[in-house]
């Protein structure tokens, strides 16, 4: 049997035992079993291949799957150890021995050791491998520092890198760092996205497309057995199909809870709501290439006229904070807390188009119908679209699914205008590299949608991520505050918090900073 054959053939199988082990209710209908945990997600994953998706949405099921080298510490966006039990630094930070942990299995049986590691890495930055075609990686940038992975015996493996690279241990800690099993790469080829082989706590059973991902409890788990048998996550863009699935009993956890609805569940003794600040950023990226945004003048003109607080507010509830750049506070000194986001002055915007000439411009903005930390998508598009009108600039608003959203607005703005976008990052490096850098282009894997440039900002970046000493990279992060702050390539317009909703029995359940979602030690009473 050729490939593409024994492709088929193993996703055949795995939906056979999938469907076998189906959630035996109908939504909202009957009660979930005990032994099962049903969590409301915003969208349908794009892919379960660790290596070729960037939202958040479809990690929060991928780090119950996989593990990576690194993992955050708990509470924190600390690396510590994961699959690799320990490591050392040498060469100025230019070398990376890491030992890995041993005895652990992949879910097929096939051992974890040096050489699944290397394959992983290699898969992701070497355009001939062998399995290359089973991307393509978009966040294959984290890690581009790495130009050399050498096994040096079964259980411990040597990064090389061209330089020092401050973010390592913290992108390995990242989904785009989870090690996924060779064997079943080579075997599945691209059908390796719809059905996944880890490490994790949980194993694949089954993906039915618009209607759940079914994990199950990997019982040879190296840490003991998680406590539920099963995770099915259901994808429900709707919000408010989301929160009456909730109301009736057809949920367990549901995540980034809509903000007219928080009250409801913080008062209810049925639910437990959870809270938490991280590193969110919802902002519009502005097409500074070509069209009115070229002119920095009108893209300040656009964060004057965009009243933020009433966003945060009214639409929100409160369950944000008006962002004054780039870098979250959530990464402490890294971020300027004197730099103040930009207020909401119309009168100021009018003169600045004014000068500009850009009166009485048409413009695009692209707006998703939901979307991992995308919060109030629609609702946010409207009140923007009210707020430019008033000062002299019309919009038309285009809305689409999730999936399609993220390939249109990824692949560069192009005729478009502006486009809304939520980032939550782990370090910050993230952002700002791989979305304002003028070399990361969409056409070079970036995502640079709206084509900003400014040399200044790019040799900052480069300098940071060589930068090895806290103080001294958290000082040039708020240099790149201030810079992306004034030259305006996003107008930035909310840092949300998390939020979730449990049902009374779920217990071990908590947000973190990552924004990830791992299920482990979660139970139901």
């Amino acid at each position: 049997m050729g490939r593409i054959g024994g492709a088929f053939a193993a996703i055949a199988g795995a939906l056979a035992l999938g469907v076998a082990a189906l959630v035996a209710w109908a939504p909202g209908k009957a009660a979930i079993p005990a032994d099962t945990l049903v969590v409301g997600q915003i969208a349908e994953p794009k892919s379960l291949d660790p290596a070729a998706v960037s939202a958040t949405n479809d990690f929060r099921i991928l780090v119950n799957l996989f593990e990576g080298l690194t993992r955050f510490k708990k509470g924190s966006l600390e690396p510590e150890p994961g699959l690799a039990e320990s490591w050392e630094i040498a060469d100025g930070g230019r070398t990376y021995l890491f030992h890995l942990r041993p005895n652990v299995r992949f879910h097929d049986g096939t051992p974890f050791d040096a050489e699944a590691v290397k394959f992983n890495f290699e898969r992701m930055l070497e355009p001939k491998h062998p399995q290359a075609a089973t991307g393509p990686f978009p966040l294959a940038f984290f890690f581009q520092a790495v130009k050399r992975i050498e096994v040096v015996d079964p259980l411990t493996v040597r990064f090389r890198l061209d330089q020092p690279f401050a973010p390592l241990l913290s992108n390995l800690a990242y989904p785009a760092g989870l090690i996924v099993s060779p064997t079943a790469v080579k075997r599945l080829g691209k059908g390796f996205a719809r059905a996944p082989v880890g490490t994790g706590p949980f194993r694949f059973a089954v993906w039915q497309s618009e209607r759940q991902v079914r994990l199950e409890r990997f019982d040879g788990y190296r840490d003991g057995a998680p406590k539920l048998a099963a995770l099915v996550f259901r994808p429900i863009a709707d919000a408010n199909a989301r929160v009456s699935e909730m109301l009736a009993g057809g949920l367990d956890l549901m995540l980034e809870v809509p903000p007219d609805t928080l009250a409801t569940f913080r008062r209810s003794d049925r639910f437990a709501l959870h809270e938490a600040e991280g590193p969110h950023q919802w902002f519009l990226i502005l097409n500074a290439k070509e069209g009115p945004f070229s002119d920095v003048r009108v893209r300040r003109a656009v964060n004057y006229a965009i009243d933020k607080r009433a966003i945060v507010d009214a639409i929100l509830q409160g369950a944000a904070t008006v962002p004054a750049g780039p870098i979250p506070p959530a990464f402490g000194d890294a971020s300027d807390p004197n730099l103040k986001p930009y207020p909401y002055d119309p009168d100021t915007a009018r003169a600045l188009i004014r000068e500009a000439g850009a009166e009485g411009e048409s413009l695009t903005l692209l707006a998703a119908q939901g979307g991992s930390g995308m919060l109030e998508p629609i609702a946010m598009a409207t009140a923007i679209q009210s707020d430019l009108a008033k000062v002299g600039l019309q919009v038309r608003i285009e809305t689409m699914e999730w999936n399609a959203y993220l390939a249109r607005v990824n692949g560069g703005l192009k005729s478009d205008d502006m486009a809304e976008m939520a980032w939550m990052t782990n370090d910050p490096d993230t952002l700002p590299y791989l979305a304002l850098r003028a070399a990361a282009t969409p056409e070079k894997g970036g995502f640079n949608a709206g084509s900003f440039g400014n040399a200044e900002l790019d040799g900052l970046l480069e300098q940071a991520r060589r930068e090895t000493d806290p103080a001294s990279r958290n000082a040039l992060y708020r240099r790149v505050d201030h810079l992306v702050h004034d030259a305006a390539p996003w107008a930035f317009v909310a840092s949300g918090k998390q939020t979730a909703a449990t049902a009374k029995g779920v217990t071990g359940f908590r947000l973190e900073p990552s924004f990830l979602v791992e299920l482990k030690d979660v139970g139901k009473g």
